[in-house]
């Protein structure tokens, strides 16, 4: 969203540069993303003066040139070769001196230098409109006025504005700062908790009167639910021409175009109050009647663009007696816009429900400032008088008179929303207790009435036009933006819970294990819920009768709702690799969809992406590429900083991977994890490997702290360890190895470590090697080598016995 500072200052009368204004917005909550200049004539005139000819000669070398020697203010008049048939001895003209830069119509700039032209030198250029940007005559010079001293800046005494425009990341909630009079009052707040007071001034409507009732229009609203408020009146005798050149800046400075007088007018109420404005040529509508109403599904309407479409049972229309005119809200009809022959109008202005305005502008593909506005919801107590301050701007603009009484139709007036604020609450959720008269005073500048005061909070009612806010802590947001985050203490003291994981809701433990997957060098992606539905295809286990589709979607390959957390990763992945980021570590929270005929089911994942080394390439970094058991260490560390045990292991079935193992707890698969197969990769252009995971963490967070932390004294005596080499068969897990030695010796085994496999030549066929560690200890004594002799010979039977193990 534009706003004009310039237009900022009409509202308040701000003495200050733009960047404190833009600083303090921010603040706000209102985030300036920038700071754009407009110039209302490029380069300002910067270097261009009033020049008086002292004499005009033919020039020597050339029939249609003229040789003058002109003033511009200087200690010696200049020589300047001119042209324009109209140049004349005693005329007093704009020049642009030696160094300045002018812009062609296209934007490009050029600067004048000295030169000679057929041999005569000459000191700057006498100018004509076009070239200053003033006009598009280029007949001849321009001629100013006669009584203007030699070397006055143009600048001074032509109209030239320069205007600094706030690009302001409005959040969808802020409805009430759509606009510039809501930025204004929004900063009136800020002031006044900095000790600045400054008078809000609000555009008057106390002249508003009818001057007669020569053109009376029927309003018949049907749908008084779609449209609970609609206001109307009409103006004649109206000369539509072009805006001065105050409106076209104003517009221009915030990326309109200026069209003429009519649509200028509700245009610059629309971005000055936030409330949306329509205007109908009212000699096209037919039986001077307006109804507003909903047309049947297949009625063809040409809007604005010239476009023809195709109404929806559920759009809201506004017609005449016989024919739609406007799509409600959203845009308006080409046959009843206004035109450079309308003499008289019918002037619109309404509240509509903001779902209904957002369901027809998505269906249709519309998104207009109208719209915009609508959709998000506008201040029902505004309609009326924008309606006032628009009529009352079109008459100052186009003449004509008021000819009907103001219609309002508002059957069900809006009651006030009421909110209880705790005192004990706000300072809670604050983290720091704000003095009660400060927070009665944030409100009050806030417009947000007290009504009642007690020990425990304050009763209050809502402005209308803060649609946002109806909770008590939507309240609290407002007094802390306006308090300033920046002014809440650090405290000194940081507290800690070491609550048992199981307590914590679902966001936590994803914030849990988010950092941790950072730290170990993971970055968050966050993709689209909706896919190509094409992508089903890539995998058998996916079915394409189970995919939700969009009833309306943006584009085809945005056009259902995901199966697999997979492809989007690859996307991302893909992206990457393609601008040479080939070493990615990837995680992502989301969710899956799936319609099993009538039921649609979500279900939550946390999908992990490797590919590329472990780390990026350094000196000090071996290029060790991910693989099978990096990826296995991130995923048991998930479950043991989520105290979450894992009974089995299973080979997976899932068609993703080429190879692959799932982990599950009783008869539930936890993760799925392996090598994605070169086939899916090479779907989305992926040349090397690719390892994925794909955690069922609605099923996580259900089994979170189910395995208690336990808490124990740093032993005192030393652990030992002892190495055992043993041949196995080529298809024994190291689990089973594990396993034994845990069910052995249970009191004084604190680890089991596979250091070394080994394949090869020199074992039997059939064989391999296993080299593995086990370290000991005694927390109430140090072990002696007879009792660590015992425990290796115990675990070596067991081997030899269960296995078929061999010490080598």
């Amino acid at each position: 969203m534009h706003i004009s500072y310039n237009w900022l200052k009409q509202f308040l009368k701000l003495d200050w540069e733009a960047s404190e204004t833009a600083e303090l917005l921010t603040d706000l909550g209102l985030e300036v993303e920038g700071v754009a200049t407009y110039e209302s004539i490029k380069g300002s005139l910067q270097g261009v003066v009033v020049g008086h000819v002292l004499s005009c000669e033919k020039h020597p070398n050339a029939d249609k040139l003229k040789l003058t020697i002109v003033d511009i203010g200087t200690e010696g008049a200049v020589q300047i070769v001119c042209g324009a048939p109209n140049v004349a001895k005693g005329q007093k003209v704009p020049v642009a001196t030696i160094g300045t830069t002018l812009y062609t119509k296209d934007g490009e700039p050029w600067t004048i230098k000295k030169g000679k032209i057929r041999g005569e030198e000459s000191h700057g250029m006498i100018c004509a409109e076009d070239e200053l940007g003033l006009g598009a005559s280029h007949d001849g010079i321009m001629i100013l006025d006669d009584s203007l001293k030699a070397g006055t800046p143009c600048s001074e005494i032509l109209e030239v504005e320069v205007d600094e425009v706030f690009e302001i990341g409005l959040t969808p909630n802020r409805a009430d700062a759509m606009s510039h009079f809501g930025v204004a009052r929004d900063l009136k707040a800020g002031l006044l908790q900095r000790k600045t007071k400054l008078e809000l001034i609000t555009p008057s409507v106390s002249k508003f009167h009818v001057d007669n009732r020569s053109l009376k229009m029927e309003v018949v609203v049907e749908n008084s639910e779609l449209a609970p408020r609609y206001c109307g009146i009409t103006l004649s005798n109206l000369i539509v021409q072009p805006s001065p050149d105050w409106l076209k800046n104003r517009l221009k400075a915030i990326g309109l175009t200026p069209k003429n007088n009519l649509v200028d007018a509700t245009n610059y109420v629309l971005h000055e109050l936030g409330q949306p404005m329509h205007a109908f040529d009212a000699d096209r509508i037919f039986g001077n009647k307006i109804v507003v109403k909903k047309m049947p599904s297949g009625t063809k309407f040409m809007t604005l663009d010239g476009e023809e479409r195709e109404l929806h049972e559920d759009d809201l229309m506004i017609c005449d007696a016989e024919k739609p005119m406007c799509i409600a809200g959203v845009f308006g009809g080409i046959n009843t816009g206004v035109t450079e022959n309308t003499k008289a109008i019918f002037l619109e202005s309404a509240y509509f429900d903001p779902v209904s305005i957002r369901k027809t502008a998505k269906r249709h593909g519309l998104n207009t400032d109208a719209s915009f506005r609508f959709e998000r919801g506008i201040d029902i107590e505004n309609v009326e008088y924008a309606l006032k301050r628009a009529a009352l701007l079109i008459k100052e603009l186009a003449g004509g008179n008021i000819t009907s009484d103001l219609i309002d139709f508002y059957p069900k007036k809006k009651k006030d929303h009421q909110v209880f604020l705790s005192f004990e609450k706000t300072n809670r959720l604050i983290g720091q207790e704000i003095p009660r008269d400060m927070i009665k005073s944030i409100l009050a500048s806030l417009e947000i009435k007290v009504n009642n005061m007690t020990e425990t909070g304050l009763g209050l009612t809502i402005p209308s036009y803060r649609v946002d806010v109806v909770r008590e802590v939507d309240v609290i947001e407002e007094v802390l933006r306006v308090y300033g985050y920046n002014n809440i203490d650090f405290k000194k003291k940081l507290n800690a819970s070491i609550a048992p994981i199981s307590r914590l809701e679902d966001h936590k433990l994803q914030t849990i294990i988010g950092n941790q997957l950072a730290a170990s060098g993971f970055f968050e992606i966050l993709t689209n819920s909706l896919t190509s539905p094409e992508y089903v295809a890539y995998l058998e286990d996916l079915n394409t009768e189970q995919s939700v589709h969009m009833l309306n979607p943006l584009s085809n390959d945005l056009a259902a709702m995901r199966q697999s957390m997979l492809f989007n990763g690859l996307e991302a992945l893909s992206y990457n690799i393609n601008r040479k980021k080939q070493h990615l570590k990837f995680f992502e929270f989301g969710k899956t969809y799936h319609q099993y005929g009538d039921k649609r089911e979500e279900n939550k994942h946390l999908a992990l992406l490797l590919t590329g080394n472990r780390t990026e390439e350094g000196w000090a970094n071996d290029r060790q590429a991910v693989d099978f058991f990096y990826l296995k260490s991130v995923i048991q560390n998930i479950f043991d900083r989520l105290g979450v045990g894992v009974s089995h292991t299973h080979p997976t079935e899932n068609r993703i991977f080429s190879e692959g193992i799932g982990l599950g707890e009783k008869k539930r698969t936890l993760v799925e994890f392996g090598m994605v197969r070169k086939s899916v990769l090479k779907k989305f252009d992926v040349k090397q490997d690719v390892l994925y995971a794909d955690f069922n963490w609605d099923a996580l967070a259900e089994l979170a702290g189910k395995i208690p932390i336990v808490f124990k004294d740093i032993p005192k005596y030393p652990e030992v360890k002892r190495d055992l080499a043993l041949l196995l068969n080529e298809n024994t897990p190291f689990r089973e190895v594990y396993e034994i030695a845990t069910q052995t010796e249970r009191k004084y085994l604190k680890a089991v470590n596979l250091f070394d496999v080994y394949t090869g030549s020199k074992l039997p066929d059939g064989k391999k090697s296993y080299a593995v560690s086990f370290t000991l200890q005694n927390e109430e004594g140090t072990l002696t080598e007879k009792q660590i002799d015992k425990i290796m010979a115990k675990l070596q039977l067991r081997y030899e016995k269960e296995l078929n193990a061999q010490l080598r």
